[in-house]
């Protein structure tokens, strides 16, 4: 076995699947609040790619209804970056104005919900398309500054070459989850947010505001996809209004694989997912979309609550 080229894979692997972690935190804090899948996440990721794009000086094509515009100042990539998640959770917190509250005020069933976020989705996708129309967009090649395009983590003789992107797509990814890990379990909102998700009546009765923290809940969502759409777009490209579909899929696949509600399960899903898509043979490649699919069929026959999920007794 080459054990460089073994290194250079698990890198490439650890990278995507950071990515991969953070996009299906997403998925699981919302679905640890109201029980439901939000299908309007994987647009969202897309939205904060063209955010971020926009916010960088990027400039638009042919079609559209923006066709050629563009911002007249370009903000340095990582300051776009927070801005554009920012922006992305706030869209977020809308669409559960919008999408989900008025549904959950009447106490209607959580399908409902499901598919007024796939309804959801489908507008963002087309607004999107209808703004910028279905070109491929890319980042500047210099958006990092002077940073190599690569670093060697090996030797002159052996070299370990790893992008620079992958390298900050994982750092930035490793930090997100720490700081939302410390949010989460060590915190007083925090801890009120596991009260909500433990219980709404109890937490109400003990005088937290459910509805503050459902907010709250979709904005960290939204801000989270924002930031995973804007760092694949960064590594490859923008690839049209419908690129974060794949991701949506990948994400259910994710939080499946790590356990449904859990964050620590989240995170190792993501980076399992990553690493055995990055062992995929690259005359295979195109059947790597599968593995996520795969992964979850195993796991739904062998452990179907996941890796760190509970299992749910139903009393009747």
């Amino acid at each position: 076995m080459d054990f460089i080229l073994f290194g250079q894979q698990i890198l490439n692997g650890l990278s995507t699947g950071s990515v991969y972690a953070i996009f299906a935190l997403g998925y699981t804090l919302v679905f640890s609040i109201l029980g439901i899948i939000n299908f309007a996440h994987g647009a969202i990721f897309t939205l904060g790619a063209y955010f971020t794009y926009t916010l960088t000086g990027g400039s638009f094509g042919f079609n559209g209804l923006l066709a050629n515009a563009r911002l007249p100042f370009g903000l340095p990539f990582f300051p776009a970056l927070i801005l554009g998640s920012i922006l992305s959770g706030t869209v977020s917190i809308l669409l559960e104005r919008i999408a989900f509250r008025p549904l959950r005020s009447r106490g209607s069933d959580s399908l409902l919900c499901l598919v007024s976020s796939l309804g959801a989705a489908v507008v963002i996708v087309n607004v999107i398309q209808y703004l910028v129309g279905a070109e491929i967009y890319t980042f500047d090649a210099h958006i990092f500054g002077g940073l190599p395009a690569a670093i060697n983590f090996g030797s002159a003789k052996r070299p370990i070459n790893i992008r620079t992107i992958q390298i900050i797509i994982f750092a930035v990814s490793a930090s997100i989850v720490a700081i939302l890990t410390y949010w989460v379990n060590y915190t007083k909102a925090g801890k009120a947010l596991q009260s909500v998700a433990e219980d709404t009546t109890t937490a109400s009765l003990l005088g937290i505001n459910p509805e503050k923290f459902i907010t709250i809940t979709f904005f960290i969502s939204g801000a989270l996809a924002g930031l995973a759409g804007t760092l694949v777009g960064a590594s490859v490209s923008i690839a049209g209004p419908y690129f974060g579909i794949a991701f949506g899929l990948k994400g259910l696949g994710v939080i499946v694989l790590g356990g449904l509600g859990s964050i620590p399960g989240a995170v190792i899903g993501g980076l399992l997912l990553g690493i055995a898509e990055a062992f995929v043979p690259s005359e295979y490649s195109g059947y790597r979309e599968a593995i996520a699919f795969a992964l979850l069929f195993l796991m739904l026959l062998i452990r179907p609550q996941g890796l760190l999920g509970r299992k749910y007794i139903q009393k009747v």
